[in-house]
């Protein structure tokens, strides 16, 4: 698969929220969380926002094309906390997602194992022997020739959302790697993750961050 061209905005830092436990921000498409391994990729939100709050430390990533709500810790003991958010699924995450066709039904689970497609890397694929894999989906609303959906995804695989809509039979309009064909009409990937619930590390009540859906 050839590579892609990182070409990140120029967009000031959306902060939503902050205290002295964690900050949660709206990541812009197009946008690392985290640097590349590459030399021209180092450019990427946690560096930015590093600059602004030193004591940023990374908990989860967001994928590059992939915009919305995203938290970090500003303490070694709340990144801990929040990582077993993650990892115990306590953390709760709804996305909103523009895809290809009418989707038919209103609502559905599907429960697809998802594995790394080696010889198309980053690609993932469905595989049987992969690891398992659940998403919910909503629709929203329906347009001649498009179907907005929120998805709520019970694991958090690599490309989950993207291959589970490809599977449904409905991809992502924009994505460049599982729909290149509507990526050319579309300056992004249409995607956004529109909340993030979990508990506080520090009053351990439970928060819910929204950022509003920019398509």
């Amino acid at each position: 698969m050839p590579d892609f061209a990182y070409d990140p905005p120029d967009t000031p830092l959306q902060i939503l929220h902050e205290d002295a436990a964690i900050l949660v921000l709206d990541k812009p498409a197009g946008l690392l969380t985290v640097p590349g391994k590459l030399e021209n990729r180092q450019d990427c939100l946690i560096t930015r926002l590093q600059a602004a709050r030193w004591d940023a430390l990374t908990v989860h990533r967001l994928d590059c094309d992939t915009s919305g709500v995203i938290i970090f810790a500003r303490t070694k003991q709340a990144q801990g906390f929040l990582g077993q958010e993650f990892e115990h699924r306590r953390a709760q995450k709804t996305y909103i997602a523009r895809v290809h066709g009418r989707v038919e039904g209103d609502s559905g689970t599907l429960d697809l194992p998802l594995a790394s497609d080696w010889d198309y890397r980053p690609r993932q694929k469905v595989d049987p022997a992969g690891r398992p894999a659940q998403t919910d989906w909503q629709v929203i609303d329906r347009g001649e020739t498009e179907t907005r959906v929120r998805l709520t995804p019970h694991t958090g695989r690599s490309h989950q959302l993207r291959v589970h809509m490809l599977a449904l039979g409905h991809p992502i309009i924009g994505d460049q790697i599982y729909a290149p064909e509507t990526s050319r009409l579309y300056p992004r990937l249409m995607l956004h993750a529109e909340t993030l619930s979990l508990h506080h590390p520090t009053t351990g009540d439970r928060v819910t961050f929204t950022a509003p859906t920019p398509f």
